[in-house]
């Protein structure tokens, strides 16, 4: 009886990580299914690069603005619907994208976007942690960081296989309603989906034991730490995502062609290294020192990049050693976040220091963009390892106050 419950324990927490990893794939799918588009957009709405930018910026700001509010509702009213409402929202701005082709509609409707885009962060990490065991827990948050990752490498891809069979707006509608018809599977699924919202027992249980709630707890120090540590992720990503293959090409003179090679060993290694350290999270206790070594790790293989003169195959050896460590953060980032957050506010903390990765999106750029035009190419690397080591403070700090609130809650 208990191995027949326990088996429907586990296909119950598979078809939750299933359909919310589902969400989060398009998450990520639609961040990246304009960019490609912007040599042809560029003529379609008479505009420059930098207007098409800013469409993309005003995406951004508008999830960063959104994100804590949209994780107090969730945390107050649950998950489900929000969840459901944010994909229905996004996938329907992308189909008008497809139909309104003005750039005043487009700048509208990326505020929109951005808003749907809000609740993916909040809504999945609550309804992940109310729906699946504590056991499972690491590789839940592996499978649903792999997903999206997954989002971002298809959707150019996609966009370029839809634009040889039909024209670039019928592509963008086609794409809108894919999440348009994810949104309908969670919603016939949504009776598998706990309610995020804490029992009268546990939020009497978070008043006794003097937890602190709203933005107390948000702008407590364990909580800003953690803001900071996706900041550091996403500076790091930034640096090797966005301008890695510039700063080769400036350091080694050589084709792009083959400096890509470069970066796609990274990006290929990252997914791989997230289902690994899902694995890994579920397995040890000490989340910090694995995300801590990571980093050290990561650090490393940046630092040699930047002081050794290397063929580009040794630099793809070592870009790939960085890409499998950077994903194997996610899982125990993820833990650490969870192990500092009482019950009942998941939705909130998680959709607060996810602005970090907007925060660092947008300092990022700029700040590696001056160290190129104006610096030795190789600082961009000193300085992305240099972002690693200093994250590692902020892992520990992490790390230490969540064990203290294990040990308070268990006492």
């Amino acid at each position: 009886m208990q191995m027949e419950l326990a088996l429907k324990q586990s296909r119950r927490s598979a078809r939750v990580i299933g359909i919310i990893s589902s969400a989060h794939f398009f998450s990520h799918f639609y961040m990246l299914l304009l960019p490609p588009l912007f040599p042809l957009l560029r003529d379609v709405y008479g505009v420059g690069f930098t207007e098409l930018g800013l469409a993309i910026t005003v995406y951004s700001f508008t999830t960063a603005l959104t994100q804590a509010p949209v994780g107090f509702l969730v945390d107050r009213y649950g998950a489900r619907a929000i969840l459901i409402g944010g994909l229905v929202l996004e996938s329907l701005a992308f189909v008008l994208i497809g139909v309104i082709p003005e750039y005043a509609a487009l700048l509208g409707l990326m505020v929109l976007a951005g808003l749907g885009n809000a609740v993916f962060h909040p809504a999945d990490y609550s309804i992940l942690n109310a729906s699946v065991d504590s056991e499972r827990m690491g590789r839940a948050f592996s499978i649903h960081t792999f997903a999206g990752q997954l989002g971002n490498a298809v959707a150019p891809i996609t966009m370029i296989f839809l634009m040889t069979l039909t024209d670039w707006r019928t592509g963008l509608i086609i794409c809108g309603l894919c999440g348009g018809a994810v949104a309908l599977v969670i919603l016939f699924n949504s009776e598998v989906i706990r309610d995020t919202k804490p029992s009268e027992s546990e939020q009497a249980k978070n008043h006794s034991s003097g937890s602190r709630r709203g933005l107390n707890l948000l702008f407590s120090f364990p909580i800003l730490c953690g803001v900071l540590f996706f900041v550091g992720i996403s500076m790091f990503g930034h640096g090797i995502n966005t301008f890695s293959v510039s700063t080769l090409t400036e350091i080694y003179d050589a084709p792009l062609t083959e400096v890509g090679f470069v970066l796609t060993a990274y990006l290929f290694a990252a997914p791989v290294g997230v289902l690994l350290g899902g694995w890994v999270a579920d397995r040890v206790k000490r989340h910090d020192a694995v995300a801590a070594a990571c980093f050290l790790i990561m650090a490393a293989c940046l630092f040699a990049v930047a002081a050794l003169s290397m063929t580009l195959f040794a630099i793809s050896l070592l870009f790939a050693i960085a890409g499998l460590f950077g994903g194997m953060v996610a899982p125990s980032r993820d833990m650490m976040i969870r192990s500092v957050t009482p019950p009942g506010e998941m939705g909130k903390v998680f959709g607060f220091v996810s602005t970090g990765f907007n925060i660092g999106g947008i300092v990022a750029p700029p700040v590696f963009g001056y160290i190129l035009d104006h610096a030795d190419p190789r600082s961009v690397f000193w300085t992305v390892g240099a972002i690693a080591i200093v994250t590692v403070a902020t892992v520990l700090y992490t790390g230490r106050q969540g064990r203290r609130e294990v040990a308070l809650q268990q006492g």
